[in-house]
């Protein structure tokens, strides 16, 4: 895992801060980066090395003058134009999908590979592919560009989670061309 994304729905702010701590403490003694998903406040409670912000959540703006310049702040496009707004607020960093749908995001549209390809030639930030990709599709994903790929059943709904977790990592280096950071 080279970085990992704290997201859970159904927290107050204080309960994900005391949810986090242990987690974020966690990826720091491995030097994996942890970020919070939405919660701007409870990322910067915790201690987490920054935020996720989607489309309809606080603003890269806002996640800045709360977390700093030093924190990574990210944001999810699903177009060529909320890509490059992304990375004209501030955007460290942009997901992109649903390259495949998703089971943890009911209300997700799947991204055809050539918008998904689109949207990594229009910035110059690393663009993340998120949205069902699992063992078995990673590869579709060859050469669309971007600097890595986002899992959470493809690893958490696996009997061995360590193999899953090689695995995926492996499928995110070819896929990637080893960029992934």
């Amino acid at each position: 895992v080279t970085m990992l994304q704290i997201r859970e729905k159904h927290c107050s702010t204080v309960e994900l801060t005391e949810l986090a701590i242990p987690i974020v403490s966690l990826c720091h003694a491995y030097h994996v980066p942890c970020i919070i998903n939405d919660d701007v406040q409870a990322a910067k409670d915790s201690g987490a090395d920054g935020v996720h912000v989607g489309q309809t959540d606080a603003s890269i703006a806002q996640a800045r003058a709360i977390l700093g310049k030093e924190k990574w702040i990210g944001t999810s496009a699903h177009n060529v134009q909320e890509a490059i707004q992304a990375q004209q607020d501030g955007a460290d960093y942009i997901g992109t999908g649903a390259v495949f749908g998703s089971a943890t995001k009911q209300d997700a549209t799947p991204l055809q590979l050539k918008t998904l390809q689109a949207i990594c030639q229009s910035v110059t930030v690393p663009v993340v592919a998120i949205g069902g990709i699992t063992a078995e599709n990673t590869l579709q994903l060859a050469g669309f560009g971007g600097q890595g790929i986002a899992v959470i059943s493809a690893i958490f709904a696996q009997a061995d989670i360590t193999a899953a977790a090689k695995q995926m990592r492996m499928l995110a280096d070819t896929v990637c061309g080893g960029a992934v950071k």
